[in-house]
């Protein structure tokens, strides 16, 4: 099975009844989430952090800590890459120009695999395994915020959905292999407005 095929891996018919949703707490948000609920979330954001620490800098060079490049931050990616999660994830910098986007990309990559991957693992750190109730500070939930954005990204590849003004599939069969993905998308977008509107 390819990364791209097993973004719901946790998901399957218990995420049917999912409906949590944040609320305004002192200092940021609540929410409380079933296991199940908690259990989705998990193991979304834990595929975005994998995927995009998978092929890192150093995985893929080898770079040692004493490398200049390294303790700099800087990237050997030059491109775009193949995989279309990591490219939707990591995108260039400038469409029309391969070289500025190139070099776009040696000095931010880094950066932005490590912010994506914190944002997951701030998620991780504060919904339990089991389920519960979930209190964010604000900087917490912005975190959330982050790793919530990722994931739909991740899923509207799934969904084909090239960009935010696109609509999702409507009316699709209860055996359609998007149904589920369709469902997810629109529950994070619902848990997303919730937070954005429990921090105003």
């Amino acid at each position: 099975m390819s990364r791209n095929d097993d973004w719901l891996s946790g998901g399957g018919e218990e995420s049917t009844e999912i409906a949590a949703c944040f609320r305004p707490a002192p200092g940021g948000a609540a929410a409380f989430f079933e296991q199940a609920q908690a259990g989705v979330i998990r193991s979304l954001v834990s595929q975005i952090a994998e995927l995009v620490s998978a092929d890192s800098t150093a995985a893929d060079t080898g770079i040692e800590s004493g490398d200049i490049e390294a303790q700099l931050g800087l990237s050997s990616h030059a491109k775009l890459p193949d995989d279309p999660v990591l490219a939707r994830l990591l995108p260039d910098g400038y469409s029309d120009d391969p070289d500025a986007s190139a070099e776009f990309r040696r000095y931010t990559e880094e950066t932005l695999r490590s912010g994506k991957i914190a944002s997951a693992q701030a998620v991780l750190s504060s919904l339990p395994p089991g389920g519960g109730q979930v209190r964010l500070s604000e900087p917490e939930c912005q975190e959330w915020l982050k790793a919530l954005n990722d994931v739909r990204l991740a899923l509207s590849v799934r969904l084909g959905i090239t960009d935010d003004s696109q609509e999702l599939p409507e009316r699709l069969s209860a055996d359609d292999a998007h149904a589920a993905y369709v469902w997810v998308y629109q529950w994070l977008a619902y848990l997303q407005d919730s937070l954005i509107e429990a921090l105003s």
